[in-house]
This record gives structure tokens, C-alpha cells and sequence, in this order.
């Protein structure tokens, strides 16, 4: 087929046409950017082209020359049979407007938290120039931190992660968005190596997925570090130790934000004393929580 295909297949049109084909034959598994073998099969294309995400109509009928041919079906066939996530591929991710490099040393960008820091926490933070200090724990590529630096002006971040291959990728990141001077990537477990620091904001996008649910993942999402999904029996290790450490680090009136998966009703079980807020979200309000320094005293 592969030979057939390079023999037959020219233009754009053709190659997701093709693409499209192959990946619903294959029972592909998505959730790492795209929902569905149409949006991957463009997705894939369109970055392998390094043409606009968001302009593939203009594109459809033009010819392909004999060597991207070539790159587009390798990477078809390399979708299928090592199910590895396009971004992987392609080193490309996105959170709305903003282009990410990933590899394997990182969990591909997908966090709900980012629409809510690309709006600036409103209500719950006034002023975003008044966010001096802000925390991005389990930091992973960095993209979190970045879209901080772009939504509160003033912030100085910290970006702390436990994997130094995931904060080589972070700096890369840092670097590509001109922010070294305000992003600070932190090799870190959780707070364990922040020093005293305090900040105005920290959220976090942590391990989430329990032992169960790690039992069954995909393959897709085998490729992804273990170390950035998988979080005990029930997935709130680390949530626990984070709710835990938050008070401390935490300035008068500060806020806390996680993202916890679909954990929400065990979470609300193991503290039944906390009245968590829950945030609205693309993915509904049960992903992702927030919470007032003054609130933690009872983690």
C-alpha cells in the first residue's frame, strides 16, 4: 500500500482523504489535541507542512512535492502502527494561540486550566497586575507558566517540576517565548525544593489518574512519562501533598487552582470540610478547582 499511495497520491486533498481512511481503519484512540480521525488526519498534515493550523481549505488542491509525499506518509504510518499522539511526531502542541515544542519527555498540553489563566482568573483575581509571584507546579513543557507570564504582565513564575528531561523542554519553551527573565524553570518535588518563596498565584496541573484507570490507558497515552499521570490508588497523592503545602506558600488572600481529572466526587469525600469552588471550563465545572488561601487551614 505504501508504494501505491506514493504512485497515487499528490495533493493535500489526497493525503487526508488517504489519512482519514487509514485511521478509522486502525481504531486510533484520541484525546491529546483532536477528537476524531478528521481533525488528526488535518492536524498531522498541516504541521508536517508547517502551513496555518487554521487554514487548511486554501491548501487542499496544492501538489506535493516527492519528499513531503514521503514525510507525510511515514508519519501516516507511524500514527497506526507505534500509536504515538501526532504531537509527538510533529513536536508541535497548542493551548489556544500559543505553540508549544513537546517530545516525549512531557505529557502533551491539554489542561482546562489554561482558557481560565488566558481570562485571567475573573472574577477572582481584580487586578491582574497585582499578580507579582505565581507558581506553576508539575510544570512539565512549560505552557502553563508561559500563558502566566502573558495573562498577569507584572508576575515573576516559577515553573517546578520533579523531571529535569521535562524542564529541558520547559527552558526550550521559555526560551522560544523570550521569557527567561520571568519564567524560572525549578527542579522540584511538589514544594520540597522552593526554599521559603510565597506567591499571589500557584496552580497546578498535577498526576491525576488512578491505578485503575493507568491499568487500562491506551497505548497512545504509554507514551506519555508515567510519572505525569499516574497518582495512587485513588489519583489524589498528589493533590493531597499539594492541598497540603498550598497554606505556607501562599500569600494573604492568594489562590490556589488545580486540575484534577474526574476525581471531583472522591475529592470532595476525602475533605468534606473544604468547600472547593469549581471552575467552568470547555470540559465542564467538575475538572478543576479553586480555592482561597484562607480556606486551605483545613488540608
Amino acid at each position: 500500500m505504501y508504494e501505491e499511495a506514493r504512485t497515487h497520491l499528490i495533493s493535500i486533498r489526497d493525503f487526508l482523504r488517504f489519512a482519514v481512511t487509514r485511521f478509522n481503519r486502525s481504531g486510533l484512540v484520541y484525546g491529546h489535541g483532536c477528537t476524531n480521525a478528521q481533525d488528526e488526519a488535518a492536524y498531522l498534515i498541516l504541521s508536517a507542512l508547517h502551513l496555518p493550523h487554521d487554514s487548511l481549505d486554501p491548501f487542499l488542491d496544492a501538489k506535493l512535492l516527492p519528499e513531503e509525499r514521503k514525510l507525510l506518509l511515514n508519519l501516516i504510518e507511524r500514527r497506526i502502527q507505534e500509536r504515538i499522539p501526532v504531537a509527538y511526531l510533529t513536536h508541535e502542541a497548542w493551548l489556544k494561540d500559543f505553540r508549544f515544542y513537546v517530545d516525549e519527555r512531557v505529557i502533551i498540553p491539554r489542561s482546562f486550566i489554561a482558557e481560565l489563566v488566558l481570562e485571567q482568573l475573573y472574577p477572582w483575581i481584580d487586578d491582574p497586575e497585582d499578580v507579582h509571584r505565581a507558581l506553576d507546579l508539575c510544570t512539565g513543557s512549560g505552557c502553563l507558566a508561559i500563558l502566566m507570564a502573558h495573562a498577569f504582565p507584572n508576575a515573576m513564575i516559577d515553573a517546578a517540576d520533579i523531571s529535569e528531561d521535562a524542564l529541558d523542554v520547559a527552558r526550550r519553551n521559555v526560551a522560544d517565548y523570550r521569557l527567561d527573565e520571568r519564567v524560572k524553570p525549578v527542579h522540584s518535588d511538589l514544594f520540597g525544593s522552593l526554599s521559603n518563596e510565597t506567591y499571589d498565584l500557584i496552580i497546578s496541573n498535577p498526576p491525576y489518574v488512578n491505578s485503575a484507570s493507568m491499568a487500562t490507558l491506551p497505548e497512545e497515552y504509554l507514551h506519555e512519562p508515567r510519572l505525569a499521570l499516574a497518582s495512587g490508588g485513588d489519583g489524589l497523592d498528589a493533590t493531597r501533598r499539594i492541598l497540603q503545602g498550598s497554606a505556607a506558600r501562599l500569600d494573604p488572600g492568594g489562590l490556589l487552582v488545580v486540575e484534577i481529572g474526574h476525581n471531583r466526587d472522591v475529592l470532595e469525600e476525602a475533605y468534606p470540610e473544604i468547600e472547593f469552588v469549581w471552575l467552568d471550563t470547555a470540559g465542564g465545572p467538575d475538572h478543576v478547582f479553586l480555592l482561597k488561601r484562607e480556606q486551605l487551614a483545613f488540608a
